[in-house]
Order: C-alpha cells, then structure tokens, then sequence
C-alpha cells in the first residue's frame, strides 16, 4: 500500500476492503476470459452468451441502491460479509454447472439457463459488498483526498481484472470441462476473503437505534456527534431522518448521466472484445483462450496505470478526468475496431481502458464530492447501480450489432465518447 492515499483507516483494515473488492473483481473477470471459449465449446450463439448475463445486472441495478441504506442502518461490515457469501455460491454453482455442461452431463440450453439463474445470486447478493466498502472509505477521509481514496479502492478492479485473466489458464484443468476450473477456484478464494472480513474488520453493526439530534460521521479528528466542535463544511445540511437522496437531485444527476451512457458504451466494448480476438486471429479456441488473456491483461495493466500512476500525479477535478477519459476511450475504439492482429487489438484496447481507468473514477468522486458525508451510503448505492446498469443490455446489443459488422460496436462507443466529452465539458462543475 506504499504510496496509497491518506486514509485514516489501518492499513490491515484497508487490505481488507482491497481484497473484497480485488477477489469479485478477478473472479468475474476471470469467467468473461473464459465464456466465449466456453459458448463457442457448446456451439451456443455469442448473443446468448452475453445475454446471460443480464438478468444478474438488473439485480444489480434494483438491490444495489438497497443495500447501501441496509448498510447505512446494520453497519459496513454485515454488507460486506453478504456481498462476499454471494459471490463466493454465484462463482461455485456456475462453475458447477458449466463443468456438468462441457462434460454433456447436460444439454448446452439447460447448462445456459441455469447458468443464468447462478449469476443473479451475484447480483442480488454481490450488489451488498461494492457500496458498503465505498461508503466505508467516504466516511473516512476528508475531501481533498477522497478522490485519490476511492481510486485506489476502484483500482482494485483494475488489479483484479490483470490477476482474473491472468490466472484464469493456470485453473483451467487438464480435463474435459476443465474450462470451468477458474469458477471453482474463485469460489474458495471468495472464502478465504470472507474469513479476513469476519475476522479482522470490526463490528460496526448498530447495537440500538438513535435516539434525539440524529449522530455525523465521525470527523477526521475522531470526534462525532455532538462531541464535535464543529460540523464540516459539507455536512451544513444533514438529511432529515428517513429522506433519500434522489437520482433527480441536481447536484448528483449530471454526474449519473456521465455514468449510464459512458457505462453502457464500456459494457458494450467488454462484452464483444473477446469474440473480436477468437474471428480475427482464426486459431484454435485453446490458442484464441491465450491471445483473450493478454488483450484483457493489457486493458487491466493501463486501467491501473490510470488510477495508481496518473490519476495521484494529475491531481485534477474529477470533471477533466472524465473528458480526458471519454477522448482516450473514443480513440482506442476505432483502433480496435478495425485491428487485425493482435498486437494491433492489444493496444487499441489498451488505450480505450486507459480512457476508462480516468472515467470511471472521475464518475465516482464527482458524485462523491456533489453530496455531504452523511449521504455518502446513498449515493455509493447509486454508484453501484449505475455501474451494474450499463450490464443489463449494453453487452448483448454490443455482440448483436457485431454480428451484423464486426467493428460496429467499437465505432458506436467512440461516437458516444466524442458526445460525451462535449457534454461533459458544457454540463459538469469543476
């Protein structure tokens, strides 16, 4: 953690959160490695294979938001723990299944079908794990580093989508059905995490309701509530007992607009990038199962060279971080779009997750940022359900229209990218 932000959180403890995050992160990464090879495996149609994921991203999009008042109520760490459990039983029925499927214990259309119905535990349930942590990292730094706090925990994504890929070929068994091996093996890492969070994060579940002037976060010299001389800048207006913070807000809606349409064009790249290596390269599918790996890897290694190395040095607004990501985004579609090799597919995708490496954070502190620190679980819920919404029909629309040509979806992306910077650059407060 050299290096990392000022954050008034024990660093076991931030390891902790790093992990939550990193372990959903490259486990899920590791299965998109690996279901292309695998639909192709089962002659399954690429539009259903992304379309398997959808049902779990509209749980996402309804429980997110949720959970994070859940986690506002009963503490962090209970949200944590579910978030963790649904995970680790999404990640092992899955893998169960797709093993019975390849070894033709069942048809390919029932293995789908239930392999669909797995998902939506991680979306049900997984959905409790993202705000809960975000809220936790909010609640406990000051403004002028939370945006540099939260993109370190947001680049434990980045990490876990270069480890996901990475490991995912090492876990695919000798065997036949070994494609489902990297699932399984995510499963009992999604355990050991569970352990570290029961074991080493305190219990900050609520042990009785407020009673009278209703309790601030702590401050960051440690004082709360009344016990505080002096409520912070951004908490003057402390919501009501029981008002929400809605998605119309004024101060959170531009923001949220950035974060559904700049998402659902993401969703769109992530969800054809491998079927775009499997028809250009033309090699066998255990070969094609390689070259998927290093154009992810790639991706992940400049998303995190965004969040650990330019984002800490640039020290800018979250709004240039979102225009300088759309412009990167939009150029690194329209190389991968038209490469042919794989050298070729690599970089383009590389600077496209650079673009979005800068994006998706500057999304996120900005809406961060445009609320007090009371409501900071509110909207890490809304976060959380902007960036589960973008995966509802963003990837299976991406593959439909890459069926009719293949570069569509990356020149798509890029043209919304382009209107995204300028509205970004007309709509959103420095």
């Amino acid at each position: 953690m050299a290096g990392s932000p000022t954050v008034q959180i024990r660093r076991d403890r931030f390891a902790v959160l790093f992990l939550v995050m990193l372990t959903a992160a490259a486990g899920n990464t590791a299965m998109q490695s690996v279901m292309p090879t695998i639909g192709r495996a089962l002659d399954i149609p690429d539009f259903w294979v992304s379309l398997a994921y959808t049902w779990s991203a509209l749980l996402w999009v309804l429980l997110a938001p949720y959970w994070a008042r859940q986690s506002d109520r009963r503490g962090r760490k209970p949200l944590m723990l579910l978030g963790t459990w649904g995970f680790i039983a999404s990640m092992a029925i899955c893998g169960a299944i797709l093993w019975a499927g390849l070894i033709g214990w069942l048809l390919p259309v029932t293995t789908f079908i239930i392999f669909a119905l797995a998902r939506s535990l991680y979306g049900g349930f997984g959905s409790a794990a993202p705000p809960a942590v975000q809220a936790y990292v909010a609640a406990r730094t000051d403004r002028e580093n939370r945006t540099a706090a939260l993109s370190v925990i947001a680049s434990s994504f980045g990490l876990g989508t270069i480890l996901g890929p990475a490991l995912a070929p090492a876990f695919v068994f000798p065997m036949e059905g070994g494609l489902a091996g990297p699932l399984l093996v995510f499963a009992l890492l999604g355990c050991v995490v569970w352990l570290a969070v029961a074991l080493l994060l305190p219990n900050d579940t609520p042990q009785h309701e407020a009673r009278g002037t209703i309790s601030s976060e702590p401050s960051i010299g440690g004082l709360s509530g009344a016990g505080a001389p002096a409520q912070d800048p951004e908490d003057q207006a402390l919501p009501l007992p029981g008002e929400r913070l809605r998605w119309r807000d004024p101060r959170v809606l531009p923001w949220l607009i950035v974060g559904v349409i700049g998402g659902h064009g993401h969703a769109a790249i992530l969800g054809v990038i491998g079927f775009l290596v499997i028809d250009r390269l033309s090699v066998p599918l255990a070969e094609a199962q390689q070259a998927i790996g290093i154009v992810l890897m790639a991706g992940a290694g400049a998303t995190l060279l965004a969040q650990w190395g330019l984002i800490p040095q640039m020290k800018v607004p979250p709004k240039r971080l979102i225009i300088w990501g759309f412009i990167l985004g939009a150029v690194g579609c329209v190389l991968t779009g038209f490469a042919t090799t794989l050298h070729a597919m690599t970089l383009g995708f590389a600077i496209t997750s650079l673009g979005m490496g800068l994006f998706r954070p500057g999304f996120t502190s900005g809406a961060s940022l445009a609320v007090s620190r009371a409501e900071q679980g509110q909207v890490a819920g809304m976060v959380a359900s902007v960036n589960g919404m973008a995966f509802i029909a963003a990837p299976a629309l991406g593959v439909l229209i890459y069926g009719a040509w293949m570069p569509l979806p990356f020149l798509v992306s890029a043209a919304l990218f382009g209107l995204l910077t300028i509205w970004a650059a007309v709509k959103l407060e420095n």
